[in-house]
C-alpha cells in the first residue's frame, strides 16, 4: 500500500471544528445526569432557559434565540407541554403565531435548576474569568460565521 501524503491542515486534531464538536459532545454528557434529575433533555433545558428569562414569547422568537428552525422545535415543545412545563397558545392577533407560557410547574423547575451552572463550572476546572472569556470568544466566532454563511 502506498504511503499517504501528509497534509497537516487536514489532520483531525488540527481542526477547530472538531475541537468545538467534541467539546460540545462532552458538555452534553456532563449535563445529562444533572438534567435527568429535572426530567429534561439538553435541548429542552435550552428552551427552558429562554422561557425562564422571557415567558410568553412566540415559537419564532424562541427559534431565533436558539438559532434553530421553528419546525424542529415542535416535538420538543409538545414534550414540554405533555410534561406540564408550558402551554402553547395561538395568538389572538394572528392565529398563525404560537405563544409559549410557562406553567407553575415550569416556573418552579427554575429553582431546581439553579445549581447546574456551578456544577458545569466545577466540571470545567477553569476559573469563571477564563470561562467568561472563552464564551465571549465563541460568541464572536459564531457571529462571524453567521455573517459568512
Amino acid at each position: 500500500m502506498p504511503a499517504l501524503d501528509t497534509c497537516s491542515e487536514l489532520e483531525l486534531d488540527h481542526q477547530l471544528c472538531f475541537a468545538l464538536y467534541s467539546t460540545s459532545l462532552m458538555m452534553t454528557k456532563v449535563y445529562k445526569p444533572l438534567l435527568k434529575k429535572l426530567g429534561l433533555t439538553y435541548p429542552q433545558y435550552l428552551a427552558m432557559l429562554v422561557l425562564w428569562q422571557e415567558d410568553g414569547i412566540t415559537v419564532g422568537t424562541l427559534s431565533k434565540r436558539l438559532l434553530t428552525d421553528p419546525g424542529s422545535l415542535t416535538p420538543l415543545l409538545k414534550r414540554l407541554e405533555a410534561d406540564q412545563l408550558l402551554h402553547r397558545q395561538r395568538s389572538v392577533q394572528d392565529e398563525r403565531v404560537v405563544e409559549l407560557f410557562l406553567t407553575d410547574k415550569g416556573r418552579s423547575l427554575r429553582e431546581q435548576a439553579r445549581h447546574i451552572p456551578s456544577c458545569m463550572v466545577n466540571a470545567s476546572e477553569k476559573s469563571m474569568e477564563a470561562l467568561t472569556q472563552l464564551k465571549e470568544d465563541l460568541v464572536q466566532l459564531r457571529d462571524s460565521l453567521q455573517k459568512a454563511k
